[in-house]
């Protein structure tokens, strides 16, 4: 079986039930000196409680480590990348990423501060011929379970810009989310990480919740 097919087959069953706890999520490791690892004890994992709890799914509690380049990529279905510096991909990892979000995978970046310029390059050579495009408000990833009319809620301030999700469509299909200027990932972390208010961490996991949500209730297999 190839690893396309392997991973159509995973999708298939995981779409049809959500209740089987090896579905998994994974956090994307990647070269270029960025760290990848920057929310790494705790943001996914409350994520991923915060899903089991209010969308009854029964996501295994741990996250996987995943590197760009490895075949291992194909076994989730989701994978979150984050950090605040540099990302480089080398021509492999570009086209190992690749053949995995199209063949169903979704990529969830969240810019942590400082990874915008450097990101955008990478995903150019991945999938050179998209453009990043701002995702409408009216798109389903932010109506899911929780609504969120006006898009991304703002967890940080950085620049004093309004937060933004850019996307890729492959197909009809949003395959990569990229959340910038909003911190999302952060707002998912314990309490004591960053201070973040009761409400400012409660949009951060209902936002993540309708990400998951959109990934495994609204994606089709062809």
């Amino acid at each position: 079986m190839s690893k396309i097919t392997s991973l159509i087959l995973t999708f298939f069953i995981t779409i049809i039930s959500l209740t089987a706890q090896n579905v998994q999520l994974g956090l994307l490791k990647y070269n270029g000196g960025g760290d990848w690892y920057a929310n790494l004890e705790t943001s996914l994992p409350n994520l991923i409680a915060f899903c089991n709890k209010t969308l009854h799914t029964d996501i295994n509690p741990k996250q996987e480590i995943v590197e760009v380049g490895s075949s291992e990529l194909f076994n989730y279905p989701f994978i979150h990348m984050t950090g605040h510096g540099n990302v480089v991909f080398s021509s492999q990892e570009a086209e190992n990423l690749r053949q995995y979000l199209l063949a169903g995978g979704f990529l969830h970046i969240d810019d942590n501060y400082g990874m915008d310029q450097f990101i955008r390059n990478e995903l150019k050579k991945v999938l050179p011929e998209y453009e990043l495009v701002e995702i409408p408000f009216s798109h389903p990833i932010y109506h899911q379970q929780y609504k969120f009319p006006n898009g991304l809620p703002k967890i940080h301030e950085h620049e004093d810009n309004p937060p933004q999700g850019f996307g890729i469509v492959h197909e009809g299909r949003l395959i990569v989310f990229y959340t910038y200027e909003c911190d999302l990932g952060d707002g998912w972390e314990d309490q004591e990480v960053h201070q973040d208010s009761d409400e400012k961490r409660l949009a951060a996991l209902q936002m993540g919740a309708n990400i998951i949500s959109y990934v495994f209730m609204e994606m089709k297999v062809d």
